[in-house]
């Protein structure tokens, strides 16, 4: 009888799993090499972006650097440049690099494939799966000398499209704009970004769910730890550990093979070190407040939703691809066409105005105004970038994706991070 009941919640779990993810009726090809010019990609112009990033390595504003275009599907540019290492090794093409907030696409994306299932509504508050969460307070008064505050109860509770939008008025502790929240978020020991410590996301969660908010959930854009909220919430809902829920349902299914929280021992080689000027020369960057070493050593428990993942350029490719396929690749369905909408679409109203860019519920998204001044894009471009100098970009209406990865830190004299996009568009030749 014991057997039997295993059995059956063995069967329960699977299917479950296989719920998640599903076959698409469109089987799009396999991210492969194609000649730049079989996709309408001018081979002569790509060039351009060869001689920069030769260039920024051979002047020393960068160690080295793995740039990736793709149109209609298909790579026509992916090259290494420089050096992975303060020792000199060559960079090469499949290195892997510390995406930081590239990670909060990836749990955004495991966030939908949730709410897809049923599991939740994007308003409901956080406080229905987080209790913690409950009575929040917007921050008033702070006293410098010993960190005593006061706040305001919130008039409306955070949510999920808060979090996932940068509105929830969480901060951001260590490179938090404020002062007063560093200050807070030190002294109550919330993790803000990455570490090699023996802690969960959800004691981290729950410290940071006693913090004041900036401001009411919904008024404003502040940039925030909600997806590390947001990977706890996704273990809550799906029961399965947040590293383990990516894996099969992300990562497993798109073949992102080389993309984790905490690398395995046959890749450790392939870890692109993170490296700092000094006086001219590029170093690897000393033990602060974080050790850049926690991919690969440490207790690796903490699986942070917003800054935790490691990949590869050609992984974080066929991400992006997925979406510009409307959610599916190689016949594995994600997302539905209609979710990647949704997500794709601006979710702050008129918080940052007539900008360039609005956000939605995973990226920055190109206006009309951002398209017209020139450099970003088709208007609905998204993009995002990491905090160890990597950035990427897609394209809806050119089906066009940019990846440029670097693993530095403090000052750079680096001009790829705005160069890259603008000689990625003008190779269009079709």
């Amino acid at each position: 009888m014991k057997k039997l009941t295993l059995l059956f919640t063995l069967c329960i779990f699977l299917l479950g799993v296989s719920n998640a993810q599903t076959s698409s009726i469109i089987k799009s090809p396999k991210l492969e090499e194609m000649p730049p010019e079989s996709v309408g990609i001018s081979a002569e112009r790509l060039a351009r972006i060869d001689k920069m990033c030769e260039e920024e390595v051979a002047k020393g504003n960068l160690p080295g650097i793995v740039s990736l275009v793709a149109r209609n599907g298909k790579i026509v540019h992916w090259k290494a440049y420089g050096v992975a290492n303060e020792a000199g090794d060559k960079m090469k093409r499949d290195a892997i690099f510390r995406i930081a907030s590239q990670s909060k696409a990836i749990t955004s994306t495991a966030v939908m494939m949730l709410w897809e299932e049923g599991k939740f509504q994007l308003d409901d508050p956080i406080s229905k799966y987080i209790p913690e969460f409950k009575n929040q307070q917007v921050l008033t008064n702070f006293r410098y000398s010993d960190t005593t505050w006061t706040g305001v109860p919130v008039k409306n509770e955070i949510t999920i499209r808060h979090l996932l939008s940068h509105t929830s008025g969480i901060g951001y502790g260590v490179i938090d704009g404020d002062e007063r929240f560093k200050m807070l978020y030190k002294k109550a020991g919330v993790t803000d970004l990455f570490t090699t410590e023996n802690i969960t996301i959800e004691e981290s969660v729950k410290k940071l769910a006693k913090m004041p908010l900036h401001h009411e959930p919904g008024a404003q854009f502040t940039y925030s730890e909600g997806l590390d909220v947001l990977g706890y919430f996704i273990e809550i809902v799906s029961g399965m550990p947040f590293d383990k829920y990516l894996k099969t349902h992300i990562f497993d299914p798109l073949g992102m093979e080389d993309t984790w929280f905490y690398q395995p021992e046959k890749n450790i080689d392939r870890v692109v070190e993170v490296q700092t000027q000094v006086n001219g020369e590029w170093q690897k960057y000393p033990v602060t407040f974080y050790d850049t070493d926690y991919p690969i050593k440490g207790a690796k428990t903490f699986f942070s939703g917003g800054a935790g993942l490691s990949s590869t350029a050609k992984d974080y490719a066929i991400f992006l691809q997925m979406y510009l396929n409307g959610g599916q690749y190689k016949g594995v369905r994600l997302l539905s066409r209609k979710t990647i909408d949704v997500i794709l679409s601006n979710q702050i109203g008129a918080i940052r105005g007539e900008s360039d860019t609005k956000f939605g519920l995973a990226f920055d998204l190109v206006t009309e105004k951002g398209q017209n001044k020139g450099g970003l894009g088709s208007e609905g471009t998204f993009n995002w970038g990491g905090y160890f100098n990597t950035q990427y970009f897609a394209d809806p209406e050119e089906n066009v994706i940019g990846i440029i990865m670097k693993q530095t830190q403090g000052p750079v004299n680096d001009v790829t991070g705005w160069k890259f996009r603008q000689l990625v568009f003008q190779t269009i030749d079709d």
